[in-house]
């Protein structure tokens, strides 16, 4: 025997109304909750990986790609620098700070020849806004075609200093 309990609807609609005017305002808040005005970027990219039990060092071409993912402002890239495996920063890639319009992008690049990044290289990356936005997604892409050899793979940022409201 199966019993079946049926509530009024009255108290069905009230109970669902009661859920919605909690879940919409906790929706709000999670929707914002991502929104920044600025941050430093940690980028871990590699311009060498190793091969096979001898190590063999593979060279790789690196692009670091920021692509503004907020579709109503713009953000300002305030630095984009360069360290070596020890630390030391090897390059500045920007003299002077470049805005990103909405969903636009840009990279930097460093060249397969160029060696001296090593295993531990890394990209610091700072941008700023306004107004708070999503932060860019910001991504490491390593590449190399040697011989007959194609390996490719990309890494992400990560906040590390968050700019302060």
């Amino acid at each position: 025997m199966t019993m079946t309990i049926c509530r009024p609807r009255k108290q069905i609609m009230a109970a669902l109304t009661l859920a919605l005017l909690w879940i919409v305002p906790l929706h709000a808040a999670w929707a914002d909750a991502g929104l920044s005005k600025g941050q430093t970027l940690y980028v871990p990219v590699y311009s060498h990986i190793y091969s096979g039990d001898r190590e063999r060092p593979v060279y790789l071409a690196v692009t670091v790609s920021i692509r503004n993912t907020d579709p109503t402002h713009s953000i300002h890239l305030t630095a984009v620098d360069y360290y070596d495996s020890e630390g030391k920063q090897l390059r500045r890639f920007m003299e002077k700070p470049i805005t990103l319009v909405p969903m636009a992008s840009t990279r930097f690049v460093v060249k397969e020849s160029d060696k001296s990044g090593g295993s531990g290289a890394n990209f610091i990356v700072s941008w700023q806004s306004d107004t708070p936005v999503n932060p860019p997604l910001t991504e490491g892409v390593m590449i190399s075609t040697a011989s007959q050899l194609g390996i490719s793979f990309v890494t992400r940022g990560v906040p590390i200093v968050a700019t302060k409201p």
